[in-house]
């Protein structure tokens, strides 16, 4: 059970905003964790090692984690992370969605990771908005030895250097049931691990809905998958239109496929703002002008991927 000091989510939310990440102890019960580590054990043993020079050669990774534990589901909808992961990225998008579910080993040796900041998966940045936030749960004691994730202090507010002194970084010391928070704008990376045994856990990233995730939802979780998850956890999976008009299938919001089927199928459905709802429906009545329309441009009446 969480604590009551655990429910003030506006804490967190400064902290983040301030620093740059948060970590939050005891959240979630150790049994939880250890559960999860269980079910995810046959896929590290079986997982072979990354390849490439950001992953690093002594890593394990592999996805689709909702798939693979149902206790994932537990972390992934948990009611604090997703209030503060809306309360952050909601104002600039329409809905929230996982960016990804990744369960990362560090195994003996190797070098740490290079700092990068995950936001940076995308080529265009907006002043003043989060694209992302990365939440880590430990399976094993993170330590600065074993590799523990390594953070910049107040880096999300100095993004335009790309590297930060070795010596102002922290490392994420955690045990199982706590968890590191993280902007996508924070430099971070993964440290190196100088001990004798491997540094196993999980992390689940939120996106704004309107971005292409760096884990293709429908491919990890495909209907007969995502319906078995509860109505909230399928939708951050990808089975929600992004309004307006985004993400859709057969001109519906997905999350029909995980319904019964239908004799006949079924028609397109729009998925608008209520503003461009408004702006179609003043077009209709002609009580719109060119320089009404351009002064209000930004809030789309011809981007809804269907107006012609």
């Amino acid at each position: 059970m969480n604590m009551p000091s655990h429910r003030n989510a506006a804490r967190w939310i400064s902290e983040l905003q301030e620093q740059g990440y948060c970590i939050i102890r005891d959240l979630v019960a150790k049994e939880l964790v250890q559960g999860t580590a269980h079910d995810l054990a046959p896929d590290f043993e079986r997982t072979p090692l990354s390849v490439g020079a950001f992953y690093g050669a002594n890593t394990r990774r592999f996805h689709g984690l909702l798939a693979r534990s149902p206790r994932v589901e537990a972390f992934v909808g948990h009611d604090l992370i997703l209030e503060i992961v809306k309360t952050i990225l909601g104002p600039h998008c329409d809905h929230v969605q996982l960016n990804l579910t990744q369960a990362i080993e560090i195994v003996p040796g190797g070098d740490a990771q290079p700092p990068h900041r995950d936001q940076d998966m995308w080529p265009l940045h907006v002043p003043d908005t989060e694209y992302l936030i990365n939440v880590m749960w430990p399976f094993t004691p993170y330590r600065a030895e074993n590799g523990a994730t390594l953070l910049w202090p107040g880096s999300n507010h100095r993004q335009e250097d790309i590297l930060l002194p070795e010596e102002d970084a922290i490392a994420a010391e955690m045990d199982p049931g706590d968890v590191l928070i993280f902007l996508g704008s924070t430099l971070h990376g993964g440290g190196a691990n100088r001990t004798a045994a491997t540094r196993r856990g999980m992390i689940i990233s939120y996106s704004l809905g309107w971005l292409k995730p760096y884990e293709l939802p429908w491919l990890a979780y495909p209907p007969e998958v995502a319906r078995h998850f509860a109505p909230a956890v399928a939708a951050l999976a990808g089975y929600k239109a992004h309004r307006p008009n985004l993400g859709t299938h057969e001109g519906r919001c997905p999350s029909y496929l995980l319904e019964p089927e239908i004799a006949g199928g079924r028609g397109a459905v729009d998925a608008l703002l209520p503003q461009q709802e408004a702006l179609i429906a003043a077009y209709r009545r002609g009580e719109l002008t060119p320089d009404i329309v351009g002064s209000r441009s930004g809030e789309g009446l011809l981007v809804t991927g269907g107006l012609t």
